[in-house]
């Protein structure tokens, strides 16, 4: 995304400050439906930018799954 977006040199600082919240709030982020079920999602840095992520509780980690441009018509939390 930083080179399909033009995005600024500093986006990955700019990212971590979203995400970090989810080590010790895991359960932040919405909850997604239909073929999105079992993932949750946050906001990135800017209000298009999707942070789609798992929590295992068993092993209390988060994984992020993946990262979308939410206004595109196959987004995660398109319908």
């Amino acid at each position: 995304m930083i080179r399909t977006h033009s995005l600024p040199p500093d986006t990955m600082t700019r990212f971590k400050h979203p995400v970090a919240a989810l080590s010790q709030f895991p359960l932040i982020g919405a909850a997604m439906h239909d073929r999105w079920s079992t993932y949750r999602f946050v906001l990135g840095p800017w209000r298009w930018m999707i942070v789609v992520y798992v929590f295992d509780e068993s092993t209390d980690q988060v994984a992020i799954v993946t990262v979308q441009d939410a206004r595109t018509a196959g987004a995660a939390t398109s319908a």
